[in-house]
């Protein structure tokens, strides 16, 4: 029988999190009043700090890679032009192909 896979919240990362900051206690300590396992909980600092541009770590949450905002922007706008590109070609297409049927 397979354990069902615990799911922390955003909130909930970021504040154990910062309590490794921030607190006088090991990481290891922190993680066992948390419930948690040192290792997940190593795993989120690194992803906090790779937001923060400090390390090319992988994020916990989805396990995809960090991305910055301006990283993730232009990659938006990059498939924005790209699918505003086949929607042209998509009317041309349409507007050649009713000619033809007339």
């Amino acid at each position: 029988m397979k354990s069902q896979r615990r799911k922390f919240s955003r909130e909930f990362k970021l504040e154990a999190v910062r309590l490794v900051s921030e607190e006088k206690e090991s990481l290891v300590k922190i993680a066992k009043d948390l419930g948690i396992r040192p290792d997940i909980l190593r795993n989120w600092r690194t992803a906090v700090e790779g937001r923060a541009g400090l390390t090319g770590t992988r994020v916990s949450e989805g396990d995809s890679p960090v991305v910055g905002r301006d990283e993730e922007l232009r990659q938006l706008r990059r498939e924005n032009e790209v699918l505003r590109e086949e929607l042209d070609f998509v009317k041309k297409a349409a507007a050649y192909f009713a000619k033809q049927t007339r």
